[in-house]
């Protein structure tokens, strides 16, 4: 499959591969090969972490974790997408087919340990599949029905039990966290829903979008006086007090879903005064100018407690940030510079073990002696965020059903499974009529093929 856009690759030269490289990263902001070259070495350097292609392992199965799988092929769908490099989408495609489990991403080989958030990343990787028209396997699930397994799935488990609603953090009784209902997994349900609905013209992906938002905001979780989002709210005290511990995912899944329903519902003014306002509070709390305004996960990296999954929510919120800047335009010149900084910063940060592999923090110009996987998948999301550009993007707009989205729609998807883990909630069963609702379109640029690999500006 040739690239997409106007760069082409001449030549797949990584030099990374054969011999070590000392300095950082050099990023030029101003080119677009200098930043796809940046995320390539990100990739390839997040990408020697899994061994799902590897004989006698599990495909699409990370070590000790399992959610981020579907960050980790979310972001290569991502930078496959902004750069037109197919190196990984066979690792992709296999990895997130192997998962799928009955067409809701509960894998028989996980589905006793996972939690709503858990399966929700999954969902959403499914749904980006969809509206970037990534590539499918004709034998499988197609990715918009993988999403609305999920989102089917989930919806059964709606829980009325205590706090008028919501969703638990994990699925089962034997799990920690059972009795809580958290910001992610609400959110993530609320931002899936959004863009199923933009993409499907379905109402009822939109109403349930609304009933999450609106039951998020009857809560502690959110703050609609100040805008802070907290944690967590315990189902004993019915969801009367908060956790206010602060993480930037929790902050971004809400403000994408809002993006999402913006430009779904062609601009409300509701919508874009909840967008407003959760991108002033997430600029303010985690891009604040005493860390050099680049994007920080503020409750931990300054006091270097950052676990795995800590660790890569801020590069969650870059990708989430690039396209809000494209659905909702004109948040654009506001989301862009903080983008371009911390991609700066996480450039400077790459320098370590020989080969630039990245750190944590991006605000201190130099490597921390960091490593891992969610370093890797970080940097690469800002890079590759940084790859929007509004004069140039009529041809990469994230597609919906109406506008060359061809992903096969099954509303029924994910119901048949036995392992749904549906709580003593109502269930509900979305419907299948289209209702119309318009997408303000926008789009994305096409950037070149990566790493040390020569560019060469096309006629096109």
């Amino acid at each position: 499959m040739p690239a997409k856009g106007s760069w082409r690759s001449r030549s797949l030269l990584l030099p990374l591969l054969l011999a070590p490289v000392t300095q950082a990263i050099d990023l030029d902001l101003n080119s677009q090969e200098s930043i796809a070259s940046a995320a390539s070495y990100a990739a390839w350097g997040m990408m020697t972490w899994y061994a799902g292609n590897e004989t006698g392992q599990t495909p699409g199965k990370l070590l000790n974790t399992w959610w981020e799988g579907g960050a980790m092929f979310m972001a290569l769908m991502e930078y496959y997408h902004f750069t037109g490099d197919a190196t990984y989408n066979d690792e992709i495609i296999v990895g997130m087919e192997w998962q799928a489990g009955d067409g809701n991403y509960m894998p028989s080989n996980e589905s006793n340990y996972i939690g709503n958030d858990d399966q929700m990343f999954w969902g959403l990787a499914a749904m980006t599949g969809a509206e970037l028209a990534f590539p499918e396997d004709s034998n499988s699930y197609s990715w918009l029905t993988l999403a609305q397994g999920v989102f089917n799935t989930q919806i059964a488990r709606w829980d009325t039990s205590a706090c008028g609603g919501g969703m638990r953090w994990q699925i089962w009784t034997w799990e920690a966290g059972y009795t809580m209902k958290n910001a992610i997994s609400n959110g993530g349900l609320f931002q899936l829903a959004a863009r199923l609905a933009r993409y499907t013209y379905n109402e009822t992906y939109a109403e349930w979008a609304t009933k999450i938002w609106n039951w998020s905001i009857s809560t502690p979780l959110i703050d609609t006086e100040t805008w802070e989002i907290g944690d967590s709210v315990s189902m004993g005290n019915n969801c009367s007090t908060v956790d206010s511990t602060r993480w930037s995912y929790n902050y971004g899944t809400f403000l994408s879903g809002a993006a999402f329903m913006y430009n779904y519902t062609n601009g409300s003014a509701e919508w874009l005064n909840v967008v407003n306002n959760l991108l002033n509070a997430t600029i303010d709390l985690f891009i604040p100018t005493s860390y050099n305004s680049v994007l920080t996960e503020v409750s931990c990296e300054p006091t270097e407690i950052c676990n795995r999954n800590e660790i890569l929510f801020k590069g969650l919120v870059a990708g989430w940030l690039a396209f809000i800047a494209l659905i909702v335009p004109s948040t654009y010149d506001t989301i862009l510079p903080h983008l371009q900084r911390s991609a700066q910063g996480a450039a400077e940060s790459c320098t370590g073990k020989g080969n630039d592999t990245c750190g944590i923090k991006w605000y201190t110009g130099d490597w921390d002696h960091e490593i891992g996987l969610e370093e890797q998948m970080s940097a690469l999301n800002v890079f590759w965020a940084n790859l929007i550009n509004k004069d140039n993007a009529s041809s990469y707009a994230p597609v919906t059903s109406h506008t060359g989205g061809n992903s096969t729609s099954d509303p029924s998807a994910g119901t048949g499974s036995g392992s749904s883990g549906t709580s003593s909630s109502t269930t509900t069963t979305i419907t299948t009529g289209d209702k119309a609702g318009a997408g303000i379109l926008t789009a994305v640029v096409a950037a070149g093929i990566i790493g040390s690999v020569y560019f060469t500006l096309s006629g096109n």
